[in-house]
């Protein structure tokens, strides 16, 4: 069984504005994200078990984190130009990393992107809006509120996914 590291996640706060109380869930899931990959080994980081989908990997899916806080925030709220990976036609290319790429290099890029979006997040309103190509008018709140189901959703899937392999489990 391999070890996970120690618990430093941030607690969301029990009673405050809207904001710390969106941003604090946000931001333990997103540590939630980076527990459930810490300890694990190069292999078993890119273990494939799930059938259906082969690339739902634990690299794969913090890959796949990096680029959504990168769309939504960077290029979507902030307005900053780049493509994700998906915009080459490739659907699933976002969670594709390089075999030279390890997993401590991945969880880097994941928690770089996390604090760009912080940092974005803190001077934006939730109330400002910005025009999506596809969904038309989105407001900041939105983003927050989705980016909270998206890291939870993958949390749940790498919670899983270490269970099966080393038998870590918990939140």
């Amino acid at each position: 069984m391999t070890e996970q590291k120690i618990d430093t996640r941030p607690e969301p706060p029990l009673a405050a504005d809207e904001r710390a109380t969106l941003s604090g869930f946000l931001d333990f899931l997103r540590a939630t994200v980076v527990l459930k990959a810490t300890g694990l080994s190069e292999v078993d980081a890119r273990k494939s078990l799930i059938p259906s989908s082969p690339l739902m990997t634990v690299v794969g899916l913090l890959s796949h984190l990096r680029w959504v806080e990168w769309a939504w925030f960077s290029n979507r709220v902030d307005e900053q130009p780049g493509e994700p990976p998906w915009y080459g036609g490739d659907e699933e290319a976002e969670f594709k990393v390089p075999a030279e790429q390890s997993l401590a290099d991945v969880i880097a890029e994941y928690e770089r992107e996390c604090a760009a979006s912080r940092e974005i997040l803190a001077r934006k309103d939730l109330s400002a809006t910005f025009a999506h190509p596809r969904l038309g008018t989105v407001s900041v709140r939105w983003v927050l509120t989705h980016m909270i189901e998206e890291t939870g959703r993958h949390a749940g899937h790498l919670d899983l996914i270490r269970e099966l392999l080393d038998g870590v489990t918990g939140e």
